[in-house]
């Protein structure tokens, strides 16, 4: 697995806005399947918003979202994007949807005014997580948006929930279940 990094460099992928989840990220039958297999959720990501989206993705690209980005039941998508490698900004989007992307350990922006207005599908950027600078090499542009909160950091860069729960067990010293 390469190392993880808060800085993305890559393409952008410019949606609008009311993008639900079902359906715009993904497929509504992976959702109602509960499917959680990045092999297979894969190749379905965004397919009915920008078909054959992932295979001209690459890590580090950039996906850049309207207002209310993820409406709907979560989590699927954002595997998806975390197993691509891929960066979310949006306008806004549900503090359910931000829960569910954190939890699957993608690198995401989720209050970024305007964003639609400064980048186009295409564009080369460069965005720092962890402070929230936004470069979009290809126009020129710099922007500051509000940084990952620091106290979910952690979480992230571990890869979500379960990779935290298992650097948690490995570090503690836990890693030896107890005797009956």
């Amino acid at each position: 697995m390469p190392k993880f990094s808060w800085i993305l460099q890559g393409r952008c992928y410019k949606l609008g806005h009311d993008v639900a989840h079902a359906g715009g990220v993904i497929p509504a039958y992976l959702i109602t399947a509960r499917e959680t297999d990045p092999a297979v959720i894969v190749p379905h990501l965004f397919e009915q918003t920008d078909p054959g989206f992932s295979t001209r993705c690459r890590a580090g690209d950039i996906i850049v979202t309207g207002r209310n980005f993820g409406m709907g039941q979560k989590a699927t998508g954002y595997i998806a994007m975390h197993a691509l490698g891929l960066g979310l900004l949006c306008e806004s989007m549900s503090v359910q949807a931000h829960r569910a992307s954190i939890a699957e350990g993608l690198r995401v922006l989720p209050k970024c005014p305007d964003i639609l207005e400064i980048c186009e599908t295409g564009d080369e950027l460069e965005v720092d997580f962890s402070s929230g600078r936004f470069v979009n090499k290809t126009r020129g542009l710099e922007h500051v948006f509000s940084p990952s909160p620091e106290a979910l950091r952690d979480l992230v860069s571990h890869g979500g929930t379960a990779g935290w729960l298992a650097n948690w067990w490995q570090t503690s010293g836990k890693n030896e279940h107890p005797s009956t």
